[in-house]
């Protein structure tokens, strides 16, 4: 026990100190040590009763503000408590003893406002006990009858109020008998403790409250019932007539809730009874709201009527009463009472509020001409100094409104204009009011409907006075221009629209329920435009709609609806105009991609199925445009780039393999037709298609490829000729891959061949290499295309002997000669069916190049060139006996130069 008693004391020093930041850990670490002390063996120790004091005098200090929480308090009252009690001993005083009732009955009151009835009800018992202990000692000591008489005073007070707060906790943990038991203890102690019949039946009434909100009927009525009769034990310390009222009202709501049928004459004894303590209107209501239940007659429901209009009770009150009737179904009663109303408070500024209701009544039975007539009443009363107050014609204007509104849906025009008219009869001329502006916009909205047109401009033009701002207004003047045909009126107030829908929007008197109102109206706007046949304005609607409306699936359908229209005008237009509208369809492509990438509301199945939607509108869209390279590579792109926002399949990627394919085709096809100086960026564009195609390409080889597809070859292609054009130094590399390709066609090489050399690109060698692969292919295949194979010759041969050369290398004129002979293979081969043209330019440049090598004094070399050109006369046909002339006597005279330049040379050395 002495460690016990160690650990206490210090805890206890630790929470007593002064600079102690966190109490909660302290707390936690006494209340766990001292919890179940009660069963140690008594501790007879003046320290630890020292403590418990300190603690208990600790927490009452640290009551104020919010040093520390409700449980935190009841925990450390929970400790001094135990620890007095711990340290009883066997005999204790009086004074020990009033401690002990005093920590008891406070700790437990505490547990019992954070809840925890065990702990509340154990402190309370030990309260209890204590307090018998203490009358038993003053008892048995009998002297002083005075002193005696007040202490036995003060222990029946606690035990009162210890008993109160028993029932309490009963009460808080369904136990209703225990709680009767210890109130009934406490209300034979009223007697000799009359002041504390107020508290008393106030604990009742709380009671009877709690007991209701369970709808614990049965309980409620009896602790109601307790609540009353204790207040009239004593009425000098009674709560109050107003209390008392308010418990029998109560008690007659809870019979009323319970079976009114059953219980009617209680509860109307229960109200009548609250009525003559204390008179009110709630009082009279609720007694009215019985009489109708039980299905009291007409007289006694006149009766009750009588008595509230006699005990002066609010218009409000009255007015509800009224309502009350016609919810009961008494209208008889109710117009009697509304009309007697009337007359008790006609000078009353509120009256306009009956009157309002009146005609509400009349509009609800559908008795529509009385209440026109009500209506023309106060209209009249309105012009000639009866005006309604504010509240009462607010409510008559938006009962109007309701009216007209229902009438406008039910496609009554002219009586939804009827009854917006009389809303319009409130408003003053020149009223600035926003209200005005769309009772305006109403009105014109049935001018509409009924097809006139310059009255619906006119209402129109007085919403514009009042409110020139609201798109609302806007809204109603494209309406008109629309039904006028005015295409330039109906654009400007749609571009009006748009800017509005930008700011945020007026709440029109709190009555718009959307966010969207604005992109709803310009959706409208263009359904309205499209059912009056007015296409462009249509299309001016969404494109506004498209670029304000912050959201994206209203944005996207708009999008639909454009591509729809402009695709429908495709279909009807010349080649000419074609081009036009796919212009026009190019942009909504472009906004639709961005809206589903950046789409995060839609689910992936609905981002799948639009951007699936627009990319075969793209691909579809792109073959239209073989007129347009650049147009089709746009479309082309927008439909790659749309396919990967859907889950990837081999038919997916093999549509992005072929757009991307066509856009690096188009993007070639523009550099053709652009200057060099606007080349680079088309080159560069399809250089990144081209790449972007090589990764889906191999992800679809990976799958498996048939053997005929030309993607391969396409590619390289693509990028030969796009690196050529852009001098980039890796278009060698490409060259390699391309012969490296199985079954590469000699088609494929010449292409190549004729790419090299394609301005701005100049790669002779390479163009050469090409062409002499070109040639090999020919050769091999089993019938040889002898032109093709001679113009990859001639194209050697080209390359090789430029024309306007002053001297030829001797490794050239050793490469060509090897062309020559392949020449003249190619000829002997064609058995006389070889271009007679080709013939002559081979032989012209041969001899030519002889002439050239003769020149240069290389006698031997010029001998062999003229030679060569001399061994083609034959080949020629009706020009060999001319070229056989001419050229004969010259390569005679040429030999014979020769001949002498060679014996000069023998007589020289």
């Amino acid at each position: 026990m002495d460690q016990f008693v160690s650990t206490v004391k210090c805890l206890a020093d630790k929470l007593l100190q002064k600079q102690q930041a966190d109490y909660n850990e302290v707390i936690e670490k006494i209340f766990s040590e001292v919890s179940g002390v009660e069963d140690y063996p008594k501790i007879l120790d003046p320290q630890l009763e020292e403590c418990a004091i300190q603690l208990w005098n600790w927490a009452v200090t640290k009551n104020v503000g919010s040093t520390i929480s409700k449980t935190q308090k009841a925990k450390v009252r929970h400790v001094a408590c135990s620890l007095l009690y711990c340290c009883e001993p066997e005999n204790p005083t009086e004074g020990i003893i009033r401690k002990q009732i005093l920590m008891a009955s406070k700790t437990g009151r505490t547990w019992l406002d954070c809840k925890n009835f065990q702990m509340a009800d154990h402190f309370l018992r030990l309260a209890v006990k204590s307090l018998e202990t203490l009358y038993s000692q003053l008892t048995s000591r009998g002297d002083g009858a005075a002193d005696f008489g007040s202490s036995k005073s003060d222990v029946e007070k606690d035990l009162l109020r210890i008993l109160s707060y028993q029932a309490e906790s009963a009460i808080s943990q369904g136990n209703n008998h225990e709680a009767v038991v210890c109130m009934q203890r406490c209300k034979d102690m009223l007697l000799r403790l009359p002041k504390e019949t107020a508290y008393l039946s106030l604990l009742c009434y709380n009671f009877g409250i709690d007991t209701y909100n369970l709808r614990k009927f049965e309980d409620s009525a009896f602790w109601l019932s307790q609540s009353y009769d204790i207040g009239k034990m004593n009425t000098k310390y009674a709560p109050g007539s107003e209390v008392q009222a308010k418990a029998l009202r109560l008690l007659a709501t809870v019979y009323f809730e319970w079976d009114c049928q059953r219980f009617h004459e209680k509860a109307l004894n229960a109200v009548s009874l609250a009525n003559k303590e204390c008179v009110s209107a709630s009082g009279r209501y609720l007694k009215m709201r019985i009489l109708l239940r039980c299905r009291a007659s007409d007289d006694h429901i006149r009766a009750g009527l009588n008595e509230m209009l006699e005990s002066e009770v609010s218009l409000e009150v009255c007015l509800s009463t009224v309502k009350l009737l016609m919810s009961e179904d008494r209208e008889v009663l109710a117009f009697e009472y509304l009309k007697r109303v009337g007359q008790h408070f006609e000078s009353s500024p509120d009256l306009g509020t009956a009157l309002v209701l009146h005609i509400e009544l009349l509009l609800q039975r559908g008795k529509e001409l009385l209440g026109k007539q009500k209506i023309e009443d106060i209209i009249t009363g309105h012009y000639t100094g009866k005006q309604l107050n504010p509240q009462a014609l607010t409510s008559l204007h938006v009962m109007l409104w309701d009216k007209a509104s229902k009438h406008f849906e039910a496609k009554n025009y002219s009586e939804a204009l009827q009854w917006y008219n009389y809303s319009l009869s409130f408003f003053k001329a020149g009223q600035m009011d926003s209200n005005l502006a769309k009772l305006q916009r109403n009105r014109a909205s049935c001018f509409l409907q009924l097809k006139q047109l310059e009255k619906a401009k006119e209402a129109i033009k007085e919403a514009e006075r009042c409110d020139p701002d609201s798109i609302f207004t806007q809204f109603s003047v494209y309406k008109i221009a629309v039904q006028e045909n005015n295409v330039e009126k109906a654009v400007e107030a749609v571009n009006a629209m748009g800017l509005m829908s930008r700011s945020p929007m007026a709440s029109e008197d709190k009555l718009l329920v959307s966010e969207n109102a604005a992109s709803n109206l310009l959706s409208l706007a263009a359904q309205i435009a499209l059912e009056n046949e007015q296409q462009d304005t249509a299309m001016k609607a969404l494109e506004s709609l498209c670029e304000n409306s912050k959201d994206e699936a209203q944005v996207l359908t708009a999008l639909r609806c454009l591509v729809r229209l402009v695709l429908s005008t495709i279909e009807r237009s010349s080649d000419e105009m074609r081009n036009v509208n796919l212009d026009v369809l190019l942009p909504y492509i472009k906004m639709a991609l961005r809206k589903v990438s950046h789409q995060s509301c839609m689910t992936v199945e609905k981002c799948t199925e639009e951007a699936n939607w627009f990319r075969k509108i793209a691909w579809n869209s792109a073959l239209q445009c073989e007129s347009s390279p650049d147009r089709m590579r746009d479309f082309f792109v927008l439909s790659y780039q749309l396919s990967q926002l859907c889950p990837p399949d081999r038919a997916l990627l093999m549509g992005q393999k072929t757009c991307l394919l066509m856009a690096a085709a188009a993007s070639l096809e523009l550099c053709r037709k652009s200057p060099y100086s606007a080349q680079t960026e088309e080159l560069t564009q399809a250089l990144e298609h081209i790449q972007i195609c090589w990764e889906v390409w191999k992800t679809l080889k990976a799958s498996g490829s048939s053997p005929a597809d030309p993607t391969d070859t396409l590619l390289l292609l693509y990028e030969f000729e796009a690196r050529a054009k852009l001098n980039d130094p890796k278009v060698e590399t490409v060259l390699e891959s391309v012969l490296e390709l199985e079954n590469v066609e000699t088609k494929v090489v010449e292409t190549i061949a004729a790419l090299a050399m394609e301005p701005p690109a100049h790669f002779p060698l390479l163009c050469k290499k090409a062409l002499r692969v070109a040639v090999s292919l020919h050769k091999k295949q089993p019938q040889t295309d002898l032109a093709h194979c001679s113009k990859c010759v001639h194209s050697l041969i080209k390359l090789s002997l430029p024309s306007g050369v002053s001297e030829v290398e001797a490794h050239v004129l050793e490469e060509v000669w090897g062309y020559y002979e392949e020449a003249l293979s190619i000829i002997a081969a064609a058995l006389d069916d070889f271009p007679e043209m080709e013939i002559l330019w081979l032989l012209t440049r041969a001899w030519n190049t002889g002439i050239l090598l003769y020149s240069l004094a290389q006698y031997p070399e010029a001998e062999k060139w003229c030679g060569l050109a001399m061994s083609f006369v034959r080949h020629l046909g009706s020009l060999q006996e001319s070229y056989e002339m001419q050229m004969s006597s010259l390569y005679s005279e040429i030999l014979d130069r020769l001949d002498k330049a060679k014996r000069n040379l023998i007589m020289e050395e």
